[in-house]
């Protein structure tokens, strides 16, 4: 659904001065082009401005729409008609967004979604330029302003694993005010606190306490419950490298340990590195891997880099703000004042306003991290730390092929290889994949059997009661003799729980399909950008990003707002018996792992099929954590995780089943 996109090209158009014309280009495999708004915001290293909500466009009467045609001149009467493509889009428009309030107003949210894309897809397919018409431009912003302001956002269509935004972003956004006793009571702790970082308190940091025990409870909570699964490893690897191990708690306040996290600009990972930067530290990023999303090999690069910049300046509160803002940025305050001292910069006023929240906020963390009793977190239940086997291979490989070899799922196989872009692996050169914890030598007998110039392709079927050599067939949509040819099979009779090789041609399982997220992202320009280093920071392919834009260059001069869409990976694809009879107890098992569509604030009771009994099934919401929905439904997490296939990573939209307490 392209309800957002269109809601925020209206964003982006409607603070011009002077409106540009916007190229839209029909396409099957990519959103439009937009042309964003000019604006004199400056960002840093890893800070953008997020776009100011626009209040709704009056909206005029349905019958008789303000962008109608106009009335004909009386002189013209007795002339044909002239036919005008303009208003007949309009009222072919017009006429489904119409249906589709209708439905919303009925509560019939579906049949509403698909109106609103009919009236959407409309405009944006057609070849007529939205924005060169007065009238087609009236109707855009009136419809999607209409759509917008009904939060419709959380009926888009939910199939693909999203980034996560940095959790930085909206902290380094404001400056909270300190509370007295929070700020006593943080002060008594820090002199019974062990840490191999200096900590110190001021009002800055009592401030970001006060917020991360009320309003930010959430954002806490989620990133130190998270923190478990990578505490161990690179609490190891920062003593490697010689620097503080209680700078992990860099990395909460950055990303919340997600992996996936994209900030502003672009910053990417758990430690939130461009990609100029991590260049620079051997962290590669290409079209099939970005290793900023790899926790271990980023989390050796940060080390090395915040090593570097402590020999820089001697103070790791400088060389933390120099990681937010670059190290220029913070040599040149420090020039300016003369003082090598991140407080006094901060009381000059000398740093940007982002650099200057971003260690109070690491201060605050630190400090509520290394006493969770004291602030209500000891209860939280930590995520396992991430156990896996791993496995070199010099051969790509389709991660639904892995899937199927160790009993897994693509949506478990993306959790352990966060830094793979696609459902596969890269085409050349060697990759280290991560299995779940056991599966190595199963994983290599069963990928044996599958030819290596094949397995970006092929599958391998585990059979299911009541399958036949025809049904599995049927269901991958080749020929039995095919089936028969490559298993060797002298019988039809097929052996519950055996494995079919499932010789797929290569033109029917297409690969290498980039997806990209349906929400629009606005990036200011800065001095020196390109379309080559935005496209890199972002995982953007230029040419995307310049079709996006109506980019004929790699120049961005005169432009101040570049609109992108997000890279996102496939999300999982269900993998159902041919069988009737398995079909059910799949869906069961994998429930927990799909990410579907999912109304807003909304859980229904259902029937599960291999229970027989009635369930309940929750969709996670942002903050949410398996502990505060064990809370809601007066169960455990135990219990949450037993139901749930062992599930350790939520993420919203994902659908939890929850046994009802007896």
């Amino acid at each position: 659904m392209r309800i957002a996109m269109l809601a925020a090209a209206v964003l982006a158009g409607s603070s011009c001065s002077a409106k540009k014309p916007v190229v839209v280009a029909k396409t099957a495999t990519a959103p439009p082009a937009i042309t964003a708004s000019p604006a004199n915001q400056a960002v840093s290293e890893k800070q953008a401005e997020v776009p100011a909500s626009q209040p709704p466009s009056p909206q005029p009467n349905p019958a008789q729409p303000q962008s109608a045609i106009s009335k004909p001149d009386p002189a013209s009467a007795t002339t044909a008609p002239v036919p005008d493509p303009v208003a007949d889009l309009i009222t072919k428009v017009e006429k489904e967004y119409q249906a589709g309030m209708d439905a919303f107003q009925a509560g019939q949210t579906d049949t509403a979604k698909q109106h609103f894309d009919t009236a959407c897809n409309a405009l944006l397919d057609s070849k007529l330029d939205i924005r060169s018409d007065n009238r087609l431009e009236q109707e855009f912003e009136r419809i999607v302003t209409g759509i917008d302001k009904l939060n419709l956002g959380d009926l888009a269509d939910s199939d693909t694993q999203k980034s996560e935004p940095a959790p930085i972003d909206e902290t380094n956004g404001i400056t909270p005010s300190a509370d007295a006793k929070t700020k006593a009571k943080a002060q008594a702790e820090i002199r019974a606190t062990h840490s191999d970082l200096p900590l110190m308190m001021t009002d800055q940091v009592a401030g970001y306490i006060s917020y991360f025990s009320t309003h930010g409870r959430g954002t806490f909570e989620r990133a130190y419950a998270r923190s478990g699964r990578y505490h161990d490893m690179m609490v190891s690897i920062l003593k490697e490298e010689g620097v503080p191990q209680d700078l992990i708690y860099l990395a909460q306040a950055e990303s919340g340990f997600h992996p996936l996290a994209v900030s502003r600009v672009g910053a990417r990972g758990i430690w939130q590195f461009m990609a100029s930067r991590a260049r620079g530290y051997g962290l590669q990023h290409n079209m099939w891997v970005d290793d900023r999303q790899d926790p271990e090999k980023s989390t050796r690069a940060a080390a090395r880099h915040l090593r570097d910049l402590y020999a820089q300046f001697g103070d790791w509160y400088l060389a933390m703000a120099a990681y937010n803002s670059g190290p220029g940025t913070v040599q040149a305050a420090v020039k300016r004042t003369g003082y090598a001292d991140f407080w006094e910069l901060y009381n000059r006023n000398v740093l940007p306003r982002e650099t200057r929240n971003y260690v109070p906020i690491i201060l605050a963390v630190t400090i509520m991290a290394k006493n969770p009793s004291q602030y209500g977190f000891d209860d939280v239940s930590m995520d396992d730390p991430a156990a896996y086997d791993k496995v070199e291979i010099d051969y790509p490989v389709s991660l639904r092929l892995v899937a199927e070899c160790v009993d897994s799922t693509t949506d478990e196989l993306q959790d352990l290889n966060p830094s793979l872009l696609r459902l596969s692996t890269p085409r050349q050169g060697k990759f280290e994949l991560h299995l779940p914890a056991g599966t190595r030598d199963e994983y290599q007998t069963a990928i044996a059997s599958i030819p290596s110039d094949m397995r970006l392709w092929w599958r391998y079927h585990k059979v299911e009661p009541g399958d036949t050599v025809a049904s599995v067939a049927h269901y991958y949509q080749v020929t039995a003799k095919a089936i028969e040819a490559a298993n060797r099979l002298d019988s039809a009779d097929l052996d519950q729980d055996t494995h079919l090789i499932i010789p797929i041609a290569p033109s029917k399982h297409p690969v290498d399909t980039a997806t990209y997220a349906r929400r629009i992202t606005r990036y200011h320009v800065r001095r020196g950008d390109t379309v080559e280093t935005v496209a890199e920071n972002f995982g953007v392919s230029p040419k995307m990003l310049r079709r996006w834009n109506g980019l004929h260059s790699d120049s961005l001069q005169g432009r101040r707002v570049l609109a992108l869409h997000l890279p996102v990976s496939p999300g999982s694809e269900r993998t159902l018996s041919a069988s009737s009879t398995s079909t059910a107890h799949r869906r069961t098992a994998e429930v927990a792992s799909n990410k579907v569509p999912a109304a807003p604030d909304q859980e229904s009771n259902t029937e599960d099929p291999s229970e027989g009994a009635a369930v309940l099934r929750h969709t996670v919401r942002s903050g949410e954590t398996l502990y505060s929905i064990a809370n809601a439904y007066k169960t455990t997490v135990a219990a949450l995780k037993r139901s749930n296939g062992n599930v350790a990573t939520l993420r919203p939209g994902m659908i939890l089943i929850v046994q009802p307490a007896h």
